[in-house]
């Protein structure tokens, strides 16, 4: 047996002298990678229970050298100010060693002569998981990710878990990935994500990024939700990219986590809070249509010892958009500080008020002729067409939140968490929408007037932990949430005339009349106070033994309705419509949802999954023509796949494929407006490939293929064909077996980032991305198609400290979307269609210190 000793250097130059015996095919595998050290996989890696709180680095590093007799070499400077996040559990030395550092911008390297020597990391570069004897560490399940790979997701099972152990598909939206194409929003930035179709209404899209309902995104097929922060809201906070750490698509049935959820997925998003390093940064940005935005992000300590930190992030931006007249105006700001009041309990507290007097949205289509349809009696209808009117074009909200996060360790066996928020909102809106078409160059518009408020609370806590059965190691969490949410709205739209403009040469002086205290003007769809509460109690194993994880989860759900008042006036005479528990519209509804699935982790870094799971979402809220309530819809999904974290490397591949069947699909009556039909069974089924890639550490790249065949699969629903121009012809065809109007069945996309060597120019870096959407059918029986387009998106870096030291921490980046400027038609109905976005250029200074 042979020996060595590693040398600790504390910050006043004073050695700590600890010396161990380590045998060469155990701790010195443990070390591994450099060829001086045993070869991976030739021993089995000891491990040692280590519970150290978060604290200094160096007291840290003194707890963890007494506790392994490893010792550590680090310079005076290397500590100074910085802030250990801890450890607890059973790991091999230097797994622990890279936990220990993990997030502090410290890493660590071995000399050939045994030595563990600590470093600053580079300039902007988060640490990221270090492959020490075959094992990797994980990075932080909410933070930004290292590059463009995220190997840990809370979304996914609501506890820290390494995606390649999570039996179903997962794919994270990094923060270098959002920093490199600058998306404006949360649609933007799932452009490149697998199984999402983020933007199915094209210009019609929110420019302002109020996601909380995610209009227009669809997963697998389905519309979807936003969850922050584990809880599901309504205000902007879920859309504002500034205030994003990362965002992350969970593909598939999530009712057993989240509740009531389509079987397609949800987005999960991280707001950002207090960092363990400090963080300074401000930018400045310009771009397309007289985009002005300021950003601030600062994170530091409070405290001397760093137990207590702040962050806060802020914007302010005032833009115009492709439509003439449609403006974006913001100001937002988001604290947070975090209290670890011990070593096992921490407290976080986030506000967020946001006011947004424009949003930028763009609520008007236009006809098929002039979009789908161009030829001579169709000429294209520009993107920056305007048909509202100047007098009446008002879009704004104001929304406030805040938020808690507690967490405290009972001990190494049991955990407790709970997280809150509450949520107020208040959205005012004076526009036109597109309503019927009347010729080639005219279409009808309908003056409205929405004011909504809203008031949302949420919480969820759950009790959760680890302990071992003999070999089997199990982590269980016990949870119970709640979302409570009222909401009222006043619709006011003007009957008084009927309004038409002109595609061409639209006139926007026209005075319209919306006004509720005046006879002229009609009431229609007062709405409200609208109550709804919603309660679930959900429980999750985690089982593993050796490289086998099995994954059981249920949960039970309770939703109530209070009472419901729906005002319609038509022909001043008024109407109004109370469902109610009393007479039975709005029925009490509950469903027990669960989830199973295996995955087996190789030594080789491939596994291979198989899953099944449910979905469950009430209706009551909805009724058809009759007054007869929906029953809730009801989804299942099974999915298998394949994930490969490459050895070595910072990339991860996954293959997956899926079939969902929903029982109990609604459609729009066409022969009964405003109100829905229940066309009985659809099913989804495709698969999905994607790359997240940090190939070098110059070289980034995601890239995906996703293909979705969705379909009405039992329905006693019918209905005519149309052709181009809207007219219906020959006799009615079942929908059983056709294709889902809006959805494409193929999806491509590749992005790739390249910082050039600074032999050739330093600090320069470029972009370059794909998208390919297929097409799309415009109705539910096929009737024509919605064409294919490919888009292009390029960028550039630079950092202009790698030229001139004097300037370090500046860095311009700059993003072209739509390179081509390509016309495009992101989805049609029948008579309408919607338009994309246009070539957009946007660029910023920033500057870090």
């Amino acid at each position: 047996m042979e020996g060595f000793s590693l040398s600790h250097v504390l910050p006043t130059g004073r050695r700590l002298g600890i010396s161990m015996m380590l045998a060469l095919g155990t701790s010195l595998s443990a070390l591994g990678g450099s060829p001086a050290f045993a070869q991976q996989g030739q021993a089995s890696i000891p491990s040692i229970h280590l519970d150290i709180p978060r604290q200094p680095l160096s007291a840290a590093l003194q707890a963890f050298s007494r506790r392994t007799g490893i010792q550590v070499v680090y310079t005076a400077s290397v500590d100074v100010g910085i802030i250990s996040p801890g450890i607890s559990g059973d790991f091999d030395a230097m797994s622990a060693l890279s936990r220990l550092l993990s997030g502090t911008g410290v890493t660590f390297r071995q000399s050939g002569k045994g030595a563990v020597v600590l470093t600053k990391a580079a300039a902007n570069i988060t640490l990221g998981p270090v492959r020490v004897g075959g094992t990797i560490t994980q990075q932080d399940p909410t933070g930004p990710g290292v590059g463009y790979v995220a190997t840990t997701t809370m979304s996914g099972t609501k506890t820290d878990t390494p995606i390649t152990e999570i039996p179903n598909s997962i794919y994270v939206v990094t923060k270098q990935l959002m920093q490199d194409q600058q998306p404006q929003n949360v649609a933007e930035a799932l452009r490149y994500t697998p199984g999402v179709y983020s933007e199915m209404y094209g210009n019609n899209q929110d420019g302002g990024g109020i996601a909380g309902t995610n209009s227009g995104i669809m997963q697998r097929g389905f519309t979807t939700k936003s969850f922050v922060d584990g809880l599901q809201l309504n205000s902007a906070s879920s859309g504002e990219t500034a205030f994003i750490e990362r965002i992350e698509a969970v593909n598939g049935p999530s009712s057993v986590m989240y509740g009531q959820t389509n079987p397609g997925g949800i987005i999960g998003i991280s707001l950002k809070k207090p960092t363990s390093t400090p963080l300074h940064q401000v930018s400045v940005g310009f771009g397309s249509w007289g985009r002005y935005e300021a950003t601030v992000d600062v994170s530091d300590k409070i405290t001397k010892s760093g137990n207590v930190r702040y962050r806060v992030a802020a914007i302010g931006v005032s833009s115009g958009t492709q439509v003439d007249h449609i403006d974006y105006h913001r100001v937002g700001v988001l604290p947070s500080i975090t209290w670890d009041i011990d070593p096992k309990t921490s407290l976080t507290l986030l506000g967020m008020y946001m006011y947004t007097p424009g949003n930028g949205t763009n609520y008007l289509q236009y006809p098929t002729c002039g979009t789908l349809i161009q030829n001579e009696n169709c000429r294209r209808i520009p993107r920056n067409t305007f048909t509202g009117y100047k007098s009446f074009n008002e879009q704004g909200s104001k929304e406030a939140m805040f938020e808690y996060m507690f967490k405290h360790d009972f001990n190494k066996y049991i955990s407790f968490s709970q997280t809150f928020r509450y949520e107020n909102s208040h959205s005012e809106t004076n526009d036109v929408y597109s309503r019927i078409g009347v010729t080639n160059s005219e279409v009808g518009v309908m003056p409205w007037s929405i004011n909504g408020r809203s008031e949302t609370i949420g919480l969820d806590s759950r009790i959760y932990g680890k302990f071992s059965t003999g070999a089997v190691k199990h982590t269980w969490i016990v949870g119970s949430d709640f979302r409570q949410l009222e909401y009222t709205q006043n619709a006011l739209y003007d009957y008084t005339q009927t309004y038409t403009q002109n595609l061409y040469n639209p006139t926007t002086n026209t005075p319209v009349c919306v006004n509720i205290h005046s006879s002229a003007c009609t009431v229609y769809g007062s709405v409200g106070p609208y109550n709804y509460f919603q309660e679930g109690v959900y429980f999750q194993d985690q089982i593993k033994w050796k490289g086998l994880s099995v994954l059981l989860g249920g949960r039970e759900d309770w939703v109530n309705y209070g009472k419901y008042r729906y005002s319609v006036n038509n022909d001043n005479s008024t109407h109004t419509i109370t469902y109610s528990k009393q007479n039975n519209t709005l029925q009490p509804q509950h469903a027990f949802t669960w989830r199973a699935g295996v995955i087996y982790n190789t030594k080789f870094g491939l596994s291979p999954y198989f899953s099944y799971s449910t979905s469950f979402v009430p209706q009551a809220g909805s009724t058809d023509y009759l007054g007869k309530p929906f029953s809730p819809l009801t989804g299942k999904q099974m999915e298998a796949g394949l994930k490969y974290k490459v050895p070595n490397k910072n990339i991860l591949l996954t293959a997956s494929a899926f079939r969902i069947d929903e029982d109990h699909y609604l459609i729009s009556d066409l022969e009964h407006s405003g109100f829905s039909s229940d066309v009985g069974k659809i099913r989804s089924q495709g698969f999905e490939v994607s790359a997240n890639a940090n190939i070098t550490k110059d070289l980034r790249l995601v890239a995906s293929y996703t293909y979705t065949d969705i379909r009405f699969a039992k329905t006693n629903q019918t209905a005519k064909r149309v052709d181009i121009y809207g007219n219906s012809y020959g006799d009615a065809v079942s929908e059983t077996g056709k294709f889902v109007p809006y959805i494409p069945r193929n999806m491509f996309s590749v992005f790739a980032d390249y910082t050039i060597p600074a032999s050739i120019a330093k600090g320069l870096g470029i972009n370059w991305g794909m998208r390919y959407v297929g097409s799309t059918y415009v109705d539910n029986v096929e009737s024509f198609k919605t064409p294919s387009y490919i888009l292009f998106d390029i960028g550039a870096h630079y950092d202009f400290g790698q030229a001139v030291p004097a300037l370090k921490g500046l860095k311009a980046q700059l993003a072209v979307s739509n390179l081509t400027n390509k016309y495009y038609i992101t989805s049609c109905g029948t008579a309408f269609c919607y338009t994309g976005q246009g070539r957009r250029l946007y660029g910023n200074l920033t500057y870090n210190w």
